[in-house]
């Protein structure tokens, strides 16, 4: 099915790429592209029953050996038919990197514009999702922006029937708290300091308002300080605790005090910033929305790179628009001329739009952007990877990372797949949150660039398998420690038959009702991949990990009711 897919959308007619022409440019600051209130009523959706495994194929998608894997999709992992999803933000527990949440605008149906709070929590690093929902059915919300805090606890940040309302959870993404209702306008970002600074555990948001929304009590309260900053946004906190903000018409600034409690944040201009020619303006790729934003982060290393600041955006560039980089060395006093990461010919008429980028706490610098090079047309796109070792100076090739899409279809009422992606980076590689069409639909996925890190020991989780630091019991090459839904058959999902093999390993000869965890003997190489309870009960998986659902130590009776209510997760 994947390759009719691709035929189907290659196919799609479209406009010659040569006739077409970026949209005019307009002043992010005050240009609203899409107003962030509902144009009618919640339209509930029509869905009865799953579908079929027979009509799911592209709930991942695979392109070169980097697998994607989609986030909206129904209990049975399935993809939900007629529904769209768009603007993903991804939060990472920095306490424990295998819980990643995952946000969006939930549109249940494209005939309406109402677009609602989706969510959805992955507890073994990206592998499987489970999307219970959104936060409220029928309360329209929108803009979502997600962060980690240094304890654990994730941040969804969003608009509630126009209102900007904050949300909480203390149970890695699975339940939500409504925290303060904060005043603000469009195109909110957030951030919060992972610093080892007065600040840490500090969020900070900001937007097209023009001032800062600070919180220095884990997101309890909040206190509003008129600011210079504002506009269509991005925002990081450097190692220090510095605040650094960029915004859409390049202008960056940043904060030296905002960590401070007591004191008033004050921010101080960044001049002499030259990314490009204009960033974040409409463009033929998605014409009733932004081109992407301008991205701002700064590098937390031990190496000399320390402390440097970086800015990178899709910058228009005559008939359609490259990806520019630029640095600096010395806190944003002095910035280096523009580098262009995208390495096809110059004007190909190519567009590279979306383009993101993350810093890992090595140094290296990641960068992500759809790209439409492969296909001339600028409805046809596929997602694109570099990265740099050397602070931006230079860009490894870029290598595209996913199968083509069309991202004119799909559209919930309104011409745009969204405003923006989002990744996070760490040593062996980048998380992406961005949205696609492969099913002929707007949909969610996650994608892992680089080895999988599920227990962040920053070893490849296959060296760890193969060296016997973790086992793998159902032999799905996830190690059993990262593995929080039960998934005892290794299919990607926890079902019936993961709940029949758990109840054998525990009442069978081998299993009993109360059981300390004990370390795994290194697992056999040829395990029964066909017979989850041989599998479960197998000699190599004794005390196996994989059978404490609720990770308390014990395998006992509260494992079986924590079972129970994944299975019940709607």
């Amino acid at each position: 099915m994947f390759s009719i897919l691709a035929v189907l959308l290659v196919a799609q007619p479209s406009q010659d790429a040569a006739s077409l022409r970026p949209y005019p440019i307009l002043d992010p600051r005050r240009a609203k592209y899409v107003e962030e209130v509902p144009a009618g009523p919640w339209v509930p959706s029509r869905r009865t029953a799953s579908i079929s495994a027979g009509d799911a194929c592209q709930r991942e998608v695979v392109r070169g050996g980097y697998r994607s894997v989609q986030v909206n999709v129904d209990a049975l992992g399935y993809n939900i038919w007629g529904d769209a999803a768009n603007e993903p933000s991804i939060a990472i527990d920095p306490t424990n990197p295998r819980n990643i949440v995952i946000g969006w605008r939930q549109f249940d149906t494209v005939e309406s514009n109402f677009r609602q709070a989706g969510f959805a929590y992955s507890h073994d690093a990206g592998h499987t999702w489970v999307f219970p929902g959104v936060l409220a059915p029928g309360v329209f919300r929108s803009d979502p922006i997600l962060a980690g805090g240094p304890d654990g606890r994730v941040y969804y940040f969003g608009y509630t029937n126009g209102v900007p309302t904050i949300y909480l959870s203390f149970d890695r993404g699975q339940s939500w708290a409504e925290g303060p209702v904060l005043a603000q306008e469009d195109k909110p970002w957030m951030a919060v300091d992972l610093s080892d600074g007065i600040g840490r555990g500090n969020v900070y948001i900001s937007g097209n308002f023009r001032g800062l929304w600070r919180s220095t009590d884990g997101g309890t309260t909040f206190d509003l300080y008129s600011a210079s900053v504002g506009g269509i946004l991005t925002m990081s906190v450097g190692y220090d605790g510095v605040l650094y903000v960029a915004d859409t018409t390049g202008r960056a600034f940043k904060s030296t005090n905002a960590q401070d409690p007591a004191q008033r944040p004050e921010f101080t201009f960044l001049g002499g910033v030259h990314l490009g020619a204009g960033a974040g303006q409409p463009a033929d790729p998605n014409p009733g929305g932004l081109s992407g934003q301008v991205w701002v982060a700064t590098d937390h290393s031990n190496s000399p790179t320390r402390g440097y600041v970086y800015l990178l955006a899709s910058e228009i560039a005559g008939q359609a628009l490259d990806v520019n980089f630029v640095r600096s060395t010395d806190g944003g006093v002095t910035w280096s001329d523009p580098i262009r990461v995208n390495d096809d010919p110059l004007d190909n008429h190519a567009y590279q739009w979306f383009a993101m980028m993350s810093v890992a706490p090595n140094g290296r610098i990641d960068a992500v952007w759809n790209d439409t090079r492969n296909s001339g047309q600028p409805n046809l796109s596929e997602l694109y990877y570099s990265y740099s070792i050397d602070a931006g100076d230079t860009w490894s090739p870029n290598i595209p990372v996913s199968p083509m899409f069309d991202s004119w279809i799909g559209w919930p009422n309104q011409n745009k797949i969204g405003d923006y992606y989002h990744m996070i980076s760490d040593n062996l590689g980048v998380n992406v949150a961005y949205a696609a069409t492969f099913n002929g639909e707007q949909d969610v996925y996650f994608l892992r660039i680089g080895p999988w890190d599920c227990n962040g020991n920053q070893v490849p989780d296959e060296e760890d398998i193969a060296s016997g630091t973790s086992s793998d019991c159902n032999a799905n090459g996830v190690p059993d420690e990262c593995e929080y839904r039960a998934d005892l058959d290794g299919d990607g999902l926890t079902t019936l038959a993961d709940y029949a093999a758990f109840a054998a390993a525990m009442t069978g000869p081998s299993g009993s009702y109360r059981r300390k965890i004990s370390p795994s003997p290194r697992p056999s190489p040829v395990r029964e991949r066909g017979n989850p309870v041989a599998s479960a009960r197998g000699s190599d998986c004794g005390g196996s990990a994989l059978l404490d659902i609720d990770h308390d130590g014990d395998i006992d009776l509260s494992d079986f009711a924590a079972f129970q209510r994944i299975l019940n997760t709607p």
